[in-house]
């Protein structure tokens, strides 16, 4: 095959940033993808209706007119059902992340409590509001995901009304929660496909592929695979592709995120090529996100050419230089200008 189209390609997971880094990275998804969930975790986090708009506005001018829809996120708090009512219209889902298991989330949910969350989850339920979860425990770096189970299975049986989506998951465990729980949905990024903890400190350390959650055991990588291959239709592609910059990547006390946006068409389509399953990569990129999200779709085809892209060793402007995932590799895919 020498060309694919992808209909509609959806990244239900993106952290834009903001000010000028905001500049350097938004146009990258927008060209290439008709929509997007955008993480609230800025400092501070968006947490009012007011910020909703104005972080969406200034999203929309960094695009520049590109046919990108932005659907905008809350930062989870104790909300009330007239607050939400009030928000709903502006969002399209809140992210909950546990108090400082990742990038800017120290205002976090210190303890999840069904109990103390079921008023705000009662009433996200009967508005259709879906509830992004980050879902690691403060444990051993390898098992936090793993530990988190448990809490997704209480989110589920206390409010099977309420749409829940386990966020960019990681291991062989969470492949099969999702499956076991009708309102349980879950995306996965781009490089938990493709690495594993070897890739990132088996050799010299990779910071450019260290990210939280972190990569885990081959085993897990094969379960996400087989799972997205499969075109099911409870696993939606979200890069959780997250900017910093070059500075703090390679650091002391490198920063968590893995910047995959220019590239996560292309090396999707690649991968899934390799896996003969092309034919299940709309499902991934687009169809399973409209279901699970109840979205219609804006008109935007995006051909891929069997052509050799190299990925440039960095993207720079706005005074900002930001590294992708595979920098200075060439990828077998391109995006037909």
């Amino acid at each position: 095959m020498q060309t694919y189209i992808v209909n509609s390609p959806f990244d239900m997971h993106i952290h834009f940033r903001d000010d000028n880094m905001l500049k350097v990275v938004a146009p990258l998804s927008s060209s290439t993808f008709v929509g997007g969930i955008i993480m609230p975790n800025l400092v501070p986090p968006v947490s009012t209706k007011q910020e909703v708009i104005d972080y969406k506005n200034r999203i929309m001018d960094a695009i520049k007119g590109d046919d990108f829809t932005p659907f905008m996120t809350l930062f989870f708090k104790p909300y009330t059902k007239e607050f939400l009512s009030d928000v709903k219209d502006v969002i399209t889902a809140i992210k909950l992340y546990p108090a400082g298991i990742t990038t800017n989330s120290e205002g976090g949910v210190e303890s999840i409590d069904t109990v103390a969350l079921a008023p705000t989850l009662n009433a996200m339920a009967e508005l259709n509001i879906p509830l992004c979860v980050h879902g690691e425990t403060n444990g051993f770096v390898m098992d936090r995901e793993s530990e988190f189970m448990s809490v997704y299975e209480e989110l589920a049986i206390a409010f099977p009304k309420l749409t829940i989506i386990m966020e960019h998951i990681t291991t062989k465990d969470a492949v099969d929660l999702v499956q076991k729980y009708d309102n349980l949905y879950a995306t996965i990024t781009l490089q938990h496909l493709l690495i594993t903890l070897d890739d990132v400190a088996g050799g010299m350390l990779a910071p450019h592929l260290f990210c939280k959650p972190i990569a885990k055991r081959p085993e897990d990588r094969d379960a996400l695979v087989a799972i997205a291959l499969s075109g099911n239709e409870k696993i939606m592609f979200g890069s959780d592709s997250a900017p910093h910059p070059k500075h703090a990547k390679e650091a002391c006390g490198c920063a968590a995120g893995v910047f995959t946006a220019p590239i996560a068409l292309q090396v999707l389509t690649q991968l899934f090529e390799t896996h003969n399953s092309l034919d299940n990569l709309q499902k991934f990129v687009s169809d399973n996100a409209c279901k699970i999200y109840n979205m219609k779709a804006k008109e935007k085809s995006v051909t891929l050419v069997k052509k050799d892209f190299s990925i440039p060793e960095y993207y720079e402007g706005h005074g900002e230089k930001v590294v992708p995932m595979y920098f200075g590799q060439t990828i077998s895919w391109s995006i037909e200008n």
